[in-house]
């Protein structure tokens, strides 16, 4: 069932209607998804709205999965688009172009792309802090590097509101999607500790997203996932078959500042001032017109309590 779906949404015509759209929640409510309470923090942190103002919503059907719809600023996406392609594409993390020495040593990525759009063009991930493994699918200690503090702060601000005290971001998979990329179907098992969540943010082009069930047998559920939306995989749907067969075009225009103040707390200063550069910004604009970026973040080791208890 699973493959079945994901061929059909991977056709030049995908049966768009078929599609969840959190824009038109009404028609969703009940049915197919209910609202969830959160945590009402009033302050707003790392370029997201005050929590009190976000739309979240839990899939009746695969329970665990957690729609929140867009709660960052303007300036909020920018910021960690700016981040992925320009902070979190430079060592020690790692990028799918090592293997091909692409890149000269003394110079970073996207300073480097600038000058090379083929370079930009074949940049597909990049990991963080504990490095995931392609071919082994096992992380290790001798593989990792510090994690960025302020994707970190991010990702536990959300797990906080969300009523997931206990998550620590020790992973991230950095994705770059160009319109005709997808992402096979597949479950996401290389971590110590299944129990945590697993947290999804999505900047640019539009994409498809399929989540289904413990086997590929299980008929999935397809949603649409806009800029600055944010899935979380959570309890049974952790384990869950998912993929994303299609990228679609949208207008994502976001050199508009909003010019709504930004806690700069455990956030980079310099990308904030970078933020309101609308001359810089542009460049980054460019390539969210044709890409879509993925960071997915997740909790590897079990937490020490954990360990004493078993």
């Amino acid at each position: 069932m699973f493959r079945e779906d994901f061929n059909s949404y991977k056709s030049q015509n995908p049966p768009l209607s078929k599609v969840l759209n959190f824009n038109d929640c009404k028609h969703l409510l009940t049915k197919q998804v209910k609202e969830v309470k959160v945590k009402m923090n009033a302050k707003a942190k790392f370029g997201l709205k005050p929590s009190k103002d976000w739309k979240v919503y839990e899939l009746n059907n695969n329970s665990g999965l957690i729609f929140i719809k867009n709660p960052f600023t303007v300036t909020g996406q920018r910021y960690w688009i700016i981040r992925s392609l320009r902070d979190y594409t430079n060592k020690p993390n790692k990028l799918n172009l090592d293997i091909h020495n692409i890149i000269p040593q003394n110079e970073e990525f996207w300073t480097f792309s600038q000058k090379d759009i083929n370079v930009m063009n074949k940049l597909r991930w990049a990991t963080l802090g504990y490095h995931h493994n392609w071919d082994t699918k096992v992380y290790s200690e001798t593989s990792k590097s510090d994690f960025p503090l302020d994707l970190a702060s991010l990702s536990q601000y959300v797990a906080d509101v969300l009523n997931f005290s206990e998550f620590r971001a020790e992973a991230a998979i950095v994705n770059f999607y160009h319109m005709n990329s997808r992402l096979s179907g597949h479950t996401d098992h290389s971590e110590q500790f299944l129990e945590a969540p697993l947290f999804s943010f999505s900047f640019g082009q539009t994409a498809i997203f399929l989540i289904g069930g413990a086997t590929i047998d299980t008929k999935p559920t397809a949603l649409f996932i806009e800029s600055g939306d944010i899935i979380v995989m959570s309890k049974e749907s952790r384990l869950c078959y998912h993929g994303v067969p299609k990228i679609l075009h949208a207008e994502v225009n976001l050199l508009t500042n909003d010019n709504e103040e930004i806690n700069g707390e455990e956030l980079n200063c310099d990308t904030l001032e970078d933020c309101n550069d609308s001359i810089y910004w542009t460049t980054f604009q460019k390539y969210i017109n044709n890409c879509r970026i993925n960071i997915n973040v997740r909790q590897v080791l079990r937490p020490i309590n954990s360990i004493l208890d078993s």
